[in-house]
């Protein structure tokens, strides 16, 4: 498995995180994911990482449709792969109605047309050709006195990586992308996500091998049984946020998610709490369960094992999210996890 790990451009110690993603790419670190969320936005920490790293692969985890036209998309992730000498990979996703229309004031109907042309236009400027398109939501160039266009950045290939969990936006992303950017992901219920890939895939005459899966997960070692509840304990209030907060009352693809892989009742009682301001109430609601098989916590030997099983489902670069309060505690865990990774790809040979 190539391995990656996401940080958040909203996180505010800027410093820090350089720190981090410097030391990661010593520790041998394939890649890292920027996200965009409602913080800072993506492109402008990528450029600034691109510039203070040598090897590690880059990626918008992600950008968001509807913030920005296509061809500005494009045009950042051209600057991005030419900065960072052909290390750039584009995240794409579709967010959600209350980011992109209680933030930004964009629509957020038909994410499922608005990726697809997204994409087709994107990988237009990639390739240098002049601009156009004539589809639901972007006619490229408008009618009148304009002419297409080629952007002046030279062509460059940049690998398009799509963020999605609904059962339609899965099947468009087998179809269309390089890679898949998933969250909320369990190995023992991955058909509820591989189902829908697959279907994307055959339609595109492609194979499961030509498309990265990319999850991910925190990953945290608890020496004894005791630590390892009370780690559990304290992710449970962000889970709930998760499945009641990462949205509106009536749209939370987390929630749906979860809803999917078997935790349907669990995952409404959780979120009919917080929508009603019960925030402790409904991290309560959250299992263990819920917390373990979404993450990588545990003693050494239960990780090694939880990684075994997430690279035999079908992920191929596996995100970590290395717990610690402080820097030094993060690369401590994020080395031990690589450890595991690599020796688990030892035996594989």
């Amino acid at each position: 498995m190539r391995t990656a790990t996401t940080i958040e451009a909203s996180a505010g110690n800027w410093h820090e995180n350089l720190e981090f993603v410097r030391e990661a790419e010593k520790l041998g670190l394939d890649m890292c994911w920027v996200a965009e969320a409602w913080g800072s936005d993506a492109p402008t920490t990528l450029g600034h990482l691109a510039a203070s790293t040598d090897t590690i692969l880059l990626g918008s985890g992600i950008m968001q449709l509807g913030t920005r036209t296509p061809v500005a998309i494009a045009q950042a992730a051209m600057s991005l792969a030419h900065l960072s000498g052909g290390r750039f990979h584009l995240g794409l996703g579709a967010s959600g109605p209350q980011v992109v229309e209680g933030l930004h004031g964009v629509d957020f109907a038909r994410p499922l047309s608005r990726m697809r042309e997204t994409v087709e236009i994107v990988r237009q400027v990639f390739a240098g050709e002049k601009v156009e398109h004539s589809g639901e939501h972007f006619t490229i160039p408008r009618p009148g006195e304009s002419r297409p266009m080629r952007v002046s950045i030279p062509p460059v290939e940049v690998p398009v990586h799509l963020a999605t969990l609904s059962p339609k936006m899965l099947e468009l992303t087998g179809e269309i992308a390089d890679g898949w950017l998933g969250t909320s992901f369990v190995p023992e219920g991955a058909d509820a996500y591989f189902g829908h890939l697959d279907a994307g895939l055959a339609k595109a005459g492609r194979t499961r091998d030509q498309l990265d899966i990319c999850q991910g997960a925190e990953v945290a070692f608890a020496p004894d049984p005791a630590e390892l509840s009370e780690l559990v304990a304290e992710r449970k209030r962000g889970l709930a946020f998760s499945l009641g907060g990462m949205g509106t009352a009536t749209t939370n693809f987390y929630h749906r998610a979860y809803a999917r892989q078997g935790w349907s009742e669990a995952a409404e009682a959780v979120r009919e709490r917080w929508q009603a301001g019960d925030r402790e109430g409904a991290a309560a609601l959250v299992t263990d369960e819920m917390v373990l098989a979404t993450t990588l916590i545990g003693t050494e030997e239960v990780v090694r094992e939880r990684l075994r099983v997430w690279r035999d489902t079908g992920v191929t670069t596996l995100r970590l999210y290395p717990a610690g309060d402080t820097l030094d505690e993060r690369l401590t865990t994020l080395a031990r996890a690589l450890d595991l990774v690599r020796g688990l790809d030892t035996q594989a040979v």
